[in-house]
């Protein structure tokens, strides 16, 4: 009898597990955790902190190493959100090192270009942050000789790194934005006027020389000098606004993180101009004491609650979080128990269920559901427990499509992250100001120390995978490999005149549940095949053990590597 039951709970975890239809395994280790979204980039911040390096020294060899080998998705050309973690003081810092408009840009005249000009070429290009980030993180934090830190990408950038499937198939699909884009980038990565082959190896010598110069000179060596000149250069011959005076100016901010209280934890993430954090930290607060039975979270009925809310905090959001003085108190005012009673009552979550379709009414500006949103996260944790979460970006995949001559630096297009219609916008442009991005790292404390540090790439999916990861391992107390493999899924807004708002899944979402959704008033969209992961992204996750030790989760989404030592 007891072996019947056995083999019983045996079939019956089995199939719990098989029901997952992305498998992601979990990696071990005692002294150290890097994982990110690149073999060779996570490989590299392993080797950092064998030779001991701190989590920072790491992060920077992980981020540079992100921007040689996924260059459709980070590099020097773009932004940085980075968490820290301090073990020995128990404090969570944030380094905001997202990319700025120009402090001298005309704004009555930039309104006068075509709207294109804001999305792609020089002209959609603001001042990059995410040296400047990795340079003041390191300066604080660092052990090593800041050189140190920097070889790794130099190496990779001049060997190549090694094209994998889902790499080949981003590149296949910006195939069309690379041939349209500056003869540097289409030189770049498509050589011998091809996509690269799954195997070769994809080098990038001028940009190894750029990190050269940084390597030699700090930040100076990228906002300032020959580096600055090509890229200022290259803007004005492309009719873009970067200035040398922004790019020696331009800062890193180092500022408190957003936070919660949440069922007996404490949730940190990015601040503004990051929006993605604020959404997540207030849905998470507007279901702290929701009374979720035991069905899944992906159950209609609880994906009805979650969506109600999520249309009525998501405009609030938009409305009142950008780069801007009173954003912060806004934040704090939303998340207020008063503000998260209203939001619940809005919702209809203490009546009956009301039908879910209908247009919403909201200013779309600067905010995007856009496919194309490229992105990457990357998370490292030391032997003595200091832990980086950070995300960076060039807002859209390979960002403005243009890279300055000599320099092989990609340069992102967040310009087109800005509000331009509506004057009284929050995201409104402004000289000097950073456009919102959705970017949330995000660290979960417990008793002053970090239990879970995740984040992932995905545009305006990136809030929705990681509250549900969340919600999914806290609340419904799933293991994380779970949590993230199951079937993905994300709450389009219609923002859009005579857009509708819709329910989005991978194909994996079961055909009876999407049919209840439906007659719910819900349109339900099925995306893309389970484990694609080019719009719904893949998640990078570390849980930091009592004893110290980590485990890492790299989502097979996109070409993630957890590596631990």
């Amino acid at each position: 009898m007891i072996t019947r039951t056995v083999l019983l709970l045996v079939v019956l975890v089995t199939a719990l597990r098989a029901a997952v239809p992305v498998e992601v395994v979990p990696v071990s280790a005692r002294n150290g955790m890097v994982v990110a979204g690149h073999p060779e980039a996570s490989a590299a911040g392993v080797a950092v902190l064998e030779a001991g390096g701190t989590a920072v020294d790491a992060a920077v060899a992980v981020a540079l190493s992100l921007g040689v080998a996924e260059p459709y998705g980070s590099g020097l050309g773009g932004k940085l959100m980075l968490l820290y973690f301090e073990a020995a003081t128990g404090r969570t810092f944030a380094i905001d090192a997202m990319d700025a408009a120009d402090d001298s840009l005309e704004v009555t005249a930039y309104l006068k270009r075509p709207a294109e000009d804001r999305t792609y070429g020089y002209g959609s290009v603001a001042v990059p942050g995410l040296a400047e980030g990795l340079w003041a993180a390191h300066r604080r934090w660092g052990r090593l000789p800041w050189a140190d830190t920097v070889a790794p990408a130099i190496r990779l950038a001049r060997e190549g790194f090694e094209v994998l499937p889902k790499t080949r198939d981003q590149f296949v699909e910006q195939e069309a934005k690379l041939r349209r884009g500056d003869a540097e980038i289409a030189r770049l990565y498509l050589p011998d006027n091809r996509v690269p082959a799954v195997g070769s190896r994809l080098p990038n010598p001028d940009l190894a020389r750029t990190m050269e110069a940084l390597a030699r000179e700090g930040r100076d060596g990228f906002y300032r000098g020959p580096v600055a000149a090509a890229l200022v250069a290259a803007s004005q011959a492309g009719g873009g606004t970067l200035s040398a005076d922004a790019l020696a100016t331009y800062e890193a901010r180092f500022v408190e993180p957003l936070g919660i209280d949440f069922r007996g934890r404490r949730i940190v993430a990015g601040p503004p101009p990051t929006h993605g954090a604020p959404l997540v930290l207030t849905l998470l607060k507007a279901l702290e004491n929701e009374s979720f039975d035991a069905r899944p979270l992906r159950s209609t009925d609880h994906l009805h609650v979650i969506g109600r809310l999520w249309r009525e905090v998501q405009p609030h959001v938009q409305q009142t979080i950008a780069d801007a003085p009173e954003a912060l108190f806004n934040f704090e005012k939303m998340v207020a128990p008063d503000a998260i009673a209203e939001l619940r009552a809005k919702a209809g979550l203490t009546e009956a269920p009301a039908p879910a379709r209908r247009v919403v009414g909201w200013d779309p500006s600067g905010f995007s559901e856009s496919a194309q949103a490229a992105t990457t996260h990357f998370i490292v944790a030391d032997r003595a427990g200091n832990v980086v979460c950070a995300t960076q970006s060039l807002s859209l995949h390979f960002g403005a499509g243009v890279v300055a001559p000599g320099t092989g630096v990609v340069l992102n297009n967040s310009m087109s992250n800005f509000a331009y219609t509506d004057a009284t916008s929050i995201n409104y442009v402004a000289p000097g100001k950073r456009p919102r991005s959705t970017i949330t790292p995000t660290l979960v404390l417990r008793d002053g120390r970090v239990q879970l540090a995740i984040g992932i790439p995905g545009a305006a999916r990136i809030p929705t995978a990681v509250f549900q990861a969340l919600l999914d391992h806290l609340v419904w107390n799933r293991p994380l490999d779970q949590a993230i493999g199951d079937t993905r899924f994300h709450f389009h807004s219609g923002w859009r005149p005579g857009d509708e708002e819709a329910f989005e899944a991978e194909q994996s979402f079961p055909a009876d549940e999407a049919a209840r959704l439906t007659a719910l008033g819900w349109k339900v969209v099925l995306r893309e095949p389970a484990g694609t992961g080019r719009y719904f992204g893949g998640i990078n996750a570390v849980i930091v053990h009592p004893d110290g030790s980590y485990t890492g989760y790299a989502d097979p989404r996109r070409t993630n590597a957890a590596v631990g030592y």
